[in-house]
């Protein structure tokens, strides 16, 4: 193993695009990989589309309003098999003895598994195509959205990536993945925030988790067209920190 005080920049980013070509076509080869695609795409869309016959606007806020609720599902099931998959079938050994960084495979598998995210999330630009011929949506607010909605999936990716390597059970990788997306998103939903201030109305734990470590205030800013830099800054931190986690997890696992 390399001492990554010693790694050049070159042979840095070489090995992370070693790993992110070798992730990115096992996700392509996976025909389950599709059928997760195919399903959110549907799901998402025709929820978007029943929403604006109904409603006439020329937005896709029904769209992201639901993405986060799409992704509690759909991003663990990606992420399930990156590194339980490994140990499963016997080749995290030989993956982590190769001569790199364990911190430049984690990245190479995260970038892998955003560019996929994100060739998922392209497949809505039809909707936003369609907005545009009808009339003259709001652009500013759809790249603000769209940039919340990145930032929200590399945020599910960072920590599912970080359960799917403390275990070599995809299953229970995809399910301990859903209640920390569940934990995130629903400790912003405003029902959860009055149930809990009501049960600890001394502490109003409630607002304390909404205020500290919800998703949706931030996520929610950028669906208002609101670029803040604390919620870049908190996206940020999150991702790093469950990457960082993964790294040090997957370094404790090899002894």
């Amino acid at each position: 193993m390399p001492d990554p005080e010693k790694i050049s920049p070159k042979a840095l980013l070489s090995g992370i695009g070693v790993i992110f070509s070798r992730e990115l076509s096992a996700y392509f080869d996976a025909p389950i990989a599709y059928i997760y695609a195919t399903v959110f795409l549907v799901l998402s869309c025709s929820t978007f589309m029943n929403a604006f016959f109904l409603n006439s606007t020329l937005d896709m806020a029904p769209y992201f309003d639901l993405l986060p609720y799409l992704l509690i599902p759909f991003i663990p099931a990606i992420t399930m098999r990156v590194w339980a998959e490994e140990r499963a079938q016997f080749t995290f050994e030989l993956l982590m003895t190769l001569p790199m960084h364990s911190f430049q495979i984690v990245l190479g598998k995260y970038i892998a598994s955003f560019v996929f995210y994100l060739i998922v999330l392209l497949g809505s630009l039809p909707i936003v195509l369609m907005l545009s011929w009808l009339g003259e949506p709001d652009f500013g607010l759809l790249f603000s959205s769209y940039l919340g909605a990145l930032y929200l999936g590399g945020f599910f990716l960072a920590f599912g990536l970080f359960v799917s390597g403390l275990t070599g059970d995809q299953i229970v990788a995809f399910v301990l993945s859903i209640m920390l997306g569940f934990i995130f998103v629903l400790s912003g939903h405003e029902k959860v925030v009055e149930v809990l201030d009501g049960l600890t109305p001394t502490w109003e734990l409630g607002t304390f988790l909404y205020e500290s470590l919800s998703v949706m205030p931030h996520y929610e800013a950028f669906c208002r067209g609101i670029i803040s830099p604390s919620s870049i800054l908190y996206f940020m931190l999150m991702a790093i920190f469950f990457i960082w986690m993964n790294d040090i997890s997957l370094k404790r696992s090899k002894y």
